[in-house]
């Protein structure tokens, strides 16, 4: 597949489609690839949204956003959550100013945005600043970052703003029985509350090795974080996020015992510098 180039404050967003392939862009030292997709046999919009921004040379921001599907309007949050980012990011890309402040910014635009439209609607959300070789997280609920090194060891891996985070989070929960939870779904922070809280993340740093996962829950909750482990450590950005996103879909047709099932729309973008040559 062709890898495709945006130069700074380009961005490329991605609002209700449904890609059989990734689509895969040359940013910040590194190869991005992007695949969003619906609920296999969903006739309505997809609630997942997208968007890649260039912001520099040797940076870039990835942004992934989940309309909330209980609650109303979904689609209508995860794409203003995408526009409010995407116009703050690149402004100030343009005239070089902070992009952490432009992060938080159009966050909280975003949020605000949501709040007025009185119409329930909410979306996660999960954001990564790369810059210079370096990583910085930014979520809002159970959209999550993953960063896996070369050797499979997970460097990075945000915790879900939910009950069944938090409880994997303090050992209450195992893997499996939180992918089997009957309230895997239910989330305590999102777009679209007055309550709402940005989780921001120290700086990583990323060796060429390293594989670097943003995702919404439909991809979360349909693999076993030793299999995105092992689909994240090696090959390239495209061929990782196409067999992340196939596992994925697979799972979503048939429920099979032992594996995960959750039919959902599904975003990921996936971040890798394997065969690539860092921005000095």
């Amino acid at each position: 597949m062709d890898c495709q180039q945006l130069t700074t404050p380009e961005s490329r967003v991605y609002l209700n489609v449904d890609m059989l392939e990734p689509e895969v862009f040359e940013l910040a030292g590194g190869s991005v690839a992007v695949l969003s997709a619906r609920k296999p046999e969903k006739a309505t919009a997809n609630e997942d949204a997208a968007a890649v921004v260039a912001t520099g040379e040797g940076s870039a921001v990835l942004i992934v956003a989940d309309g909330c599907g209980g609650m109303a309007n979904g689609e209508q949050a995860a794409r203003i959550a995408i526009d409010c980012l995407t116009n703050h990011i690149a402004t100030a890309a343009a005239a070089g100013e902070s992009l952490r402040t432009a992060i938080l910014d159009g966050v909280e635009d975003a949020n605000r945005q949501i709040i007025d439209l009185k119409n329930g609607a909410g979306a996660t959300l999960a954001v990564v600043q790369l810059e210079n070789g370096e990583a910085r997280p930014y979520h809002i609920g159970d959209a999550q970052i993953v960063m896996v090194g070369g050797r499979g060891k997970v460097k990075l891996l945000t915790t879900s703003h939910s009950p069944v985070g938090y409880a994997m989070e303090a050992g209450m929960l195992g893997e499996q029985e939180a992918l089997d939870h009957e309230e895997r779904h239910l989330v305590s922070n999102y777009l679209g509350s007055e309550a709402m809280h940005v989780e921001v993340g120290s700086v990583r740093t990323m060796s060429t090795h390293d594989g670097l996962l943003v995702a919404s829950d439909g991809v979360l909750d349909n693999l076993k974080m030793d299999e995105i482990t092992s689909l994240l450590k090696n090959g390239s950005a495209a061929t990782a996020a196409s067999k992340i996103a196939g596992v994925a879909m697979q799972r979503m047709q048939a429920s099979l015992e032992g594996q995960p099932h959750k039919p959902d729309d599904l975003t990921l973008i996936v971040f890798s510098q394997r065969g690539k040559r860092r921005a000095k």
